[in-house]
């Protein structure tokens, strides 16, 4: 655990009792403050009040009169599509509003660390798709090479849950954006800008809100070094405003897309080679065709911000590149769960979003593809570049039909069978693929028209499927 920094002897209000506001609570009793907590259902109370929490109902009047500060988890909206009204009340009682990021970087460094032969490091990863496979890539380089490590955020444990640093640990951040948007401190000493694709947009009040959440980690502290992928105009905006030259190796450039030469530092990823370009000249490069827990172009982005991340610690290439060869993969990210008959069986479904199931669809050369679910904003308009590899679509989700009418209609020449529940687009998927097609999970949509959340799907996926194959 680490116990939060300045708030010894104070009152802070935590709401939201999730993981995250749990391991807040906790922290910051440890720290010496005065949690009181709530949460908008019953259940998360009666979970707090059990372990001895102190409740307070704090949509009540006056609930702020003693408060120094509220700590809220990261899905509770403090502002759009409309401030939840807790947190309106702390701003009309002029109470400061943060979240478990910001305790965590206020409160990480602590005295001891004056006798350590080495600082401890935090590397902070952001961006539409790929943080969490990045973020576990790095942690899993890290810990190959015998470099103490801990990973934390939006992936694993909560930050205020970690074990205090030790001597030249590295501490892997995976960030969301509503993380970022809130933190009253963030600065880490590696930023990590994966990509960036239309996600979330109701919560940040549209796609320039989206991208100014993500642009605070490398804005509001000022990170060592920042990694950027520059095959978005928003990253290559991004590294634009934090170089202050053609040559300054602060700035990493990412790209899976195109070469990137110069004088600069890059590292880019073309026709499955990973190379490392820096001061005008070549300095390594990386087979990744082999490496089978990072299939597609997609995950060879993944493998280029890692690897400079691993870079940055002082990691030589052919230590990186042997921990390339040993990563297991995700769960749920083009995990490849099962191979029979010559079909393979992928489990994507992660890719929550157009733009990570077009990575996803890019990937393998013959898919019958099992999609749909909750749509999001924008279509599937941007999918039709990706789709000559699609023998067939299998539609899932309460909308399957409407799903199903836009797979026929904006991608000309793909059949879509409306299935509605997963058990049956796995049996009509399997009973239709031949030797050499890959069964593809990449719902290109939110799961919670039939699932609590993608990792309920992705395991209903891999169930239908290792059933059908264990019964022959």
């Amino acid at each position: 655990m680490i116990p939060v920094q300045g708030y010894e002897g104070r009152t802070v209000a935590v709401l939201g009792l999730g993981r995250s506001g749990r391991a807040t609570a906790l922290a910051l009793a440890a720290g010496g403050a005065r949690p009181v907590v709530w949460d908008d259902g019953q259940a998360g109370r009666d979970a707090a009040d059990a372990q001895g929490f102190d409740l307070r109902d704090l949509t009540r009047p006056g609930a702020f009169d003693d408060v120094d500060l509220l700590v809220t988890s990261p899905g509770i909206p403090h502002l759009y599509p409309v401030p939840h009204p807790v947190i309106a009340a702390a701003w009309a009682a002029g109470v400061p509003v943060d979240n478990d990021i910001g305790l965590f970087f206020r409160s990480f460094a602590t005295g001891e660390w004056d006798g350590f032969d080495s600082m401890p490091r935090v590397v902070a990863i952001t961006g539409s798709n790929g943080k969490s496979t990045t973020s576990a890539l790095t942690h899993h380089i890290l810990t190959e090479c015998g470099r103490p490590a801990q990973l934390a955020g939006n992936i694993g444990r909560g930050v205020l849950d970690l074990n205090p640093a030790r001597d030249g640990e590295v501490v892997v951040l995976e960030l969301s954006s509503y993380q970022t948007d809130l933190a009253r401190a963030l600065t880490p000493d590696v930023g990590v800008f994966t990509n960036l694709s239309p996600d979330h947009l109701d919560r940040h009040g549209g796609p320039g809100g989206y991208f100014a959440a993500k642009r605070r980690l490398f804005a509001e502290g000022g990170p060592d070094r920042a990694i950027i992928g520059v095959d978005e105009a928003e990253g290559q905006y991004l590294a634009n405003q934090l170089a202050e030259g053609q040559a300054d190796d602060r700035v990493i450039r990412v790209s899976v897309n195109r070469k990137l030469a110069g004088e600069g530092w890059a590292v880019f990823a073309r026709k499955g080679f990973l190379t490392e370009w820096r001061k005008g000249r070549q300095v390594a490069a990386i087979d990744l065709r082999g490496v089978a827990g990072l299939p597609g172009s997609h995950n060879h982005q993944n493998a280029c911000a890692a690897y400079a991340v691993a870079r940055t610690l002082g990691l030589s290439p052919k230590a990186i590149e042997a921990a390339l060869h040993s990563y297991p993969g995700l769960p749920h990210r083009s995990q490849r769960i099962a191979e029979a008959g010559g079909v393979a069986y992928v489990n994507d479904s992660k890719a929550t979003n157009v733009d990570a199931a077009a990575k996803a669809l890019a990937a393998f050369p013959r898919i019958r593809w099992i999609c749909g679910g909750l749509e999001k904003d924008g279509g599937l308009g941007e999918l039709t570049g990706a789709m000559g590899s699609v023998a067939k679509a299998y539609v899932i989700g309460r909308e399957a039909e409407g799903f199903a009418r836009q797979v026929q209609a904006q991608l000309m020449g793909v059949d879509a069978e409306v299935c509605t529940t997963m058990a049956r687009a796995v049996e009509r998927a399997m009973a239709e693929a031949e030797p050499g097609d890959t069964v593809l999970l990449a719902p290109a949509a939110a799961s919670f028209d039939q699932y609590d959340n993608f990792e309920k799907r992705g395991e209903d996926f891999v169930a239908e499927v290792m059933g059908r194959l264990n019964r022959g």
